[in-house]
């Protein structure tokens, strides 16, 4: 290469700069990767701490101050970290406080917000759960039946959660006056699990369906 003051030409002068452009991607990687593993330990520090506070207000003495402050905690947690990778059952604790609490349309947002950071697996299930039964709650059952059909239509017989969908699929179709329906929700619960827990109270939801209709 021909030099020229202090000007490299050639191929040299693209080695150079390359070799500076790498080592700018590999500072800000590190930069970024020693903020991500800050940004993931602060956050994982203040929800232990919310989880202490959910624990206390998850105790059968608790108070609606306590639970109150429990709330506040994980929503503060919420909003500093969504990024969060754990957020999602951050939101899914906090639906629970917000149910228990009777703020049913703020425990079916924290629900949503728990899948919308993508809640996987039995997470994802509970939480379809709870919006089923925060519609129910508000008395408004077309809603809470869609939101168990829909979890439902993804589980076997064998998997967590089948018996409770299954009922709330059940009630939902009896609550809404479709007799036929829920008939056959609870045929299908006593077919699929024989040995269920539920099998009596399903037996006297049947027999009470086999009854006139109620005006």
């Amino acid at each position: 290469p021909r030099l020229f003051g202090s000007q490299v030409f050639g191929p040299w002068r693209w080695i150079h700069l390359s070799g500076a452009a790498i080592a700018c991607v590999f500072l800000l990687a590190l930069g970024g990767w020693a903020w991500w593993s800050s940004y993931q330990s602060r956050g994982l520090a203040a929800l232990e701490l919310a989880t202490l506070r959910v624990q206390a207000a998850q105790a059968p003495q608790a108070s609606a101050e306590t639970r109150a402050e429990a709330i506040q905690a994980l929503q503060s947690v919420i909003t500093r970290y969504p990024w969060l990778p754990a957020l999602p059952q951050a939101a899914y604790q906090l639906g629970n406080l917000r149910y228990q609490a009777k703020a049913f349309d703020g425990a079916r947002e924290a629900y949503q917000l728990a899948l919308a950071k993508h809640a996987r697996g039995t997470l994802a299930t509970l939480c379809q759960l709870g919006i089923g039964y925060t519609w129910e709650a508000q008395r408004n059952y077309a809603n809470a039946l869609s939101a168990f059909e829909a979890a439902l239509q993804r589980l076997s017989a064998q998997d967590f959660l089948y018996e409770e969908l299954l009922m709330g699929v059940a009630r939902g179709h009896e609550l809404l006056g479709q007799r036929d329906q829920a008939r056959e929700a609870y045929h299908r619960l006593l077919k699929d699990l024989p040995k269920s827990r539920r099998a009596e109270e399903v037996r006297w939801r049947l027999a009470s369906l086999e009854g006139p209709a109620r005006p």
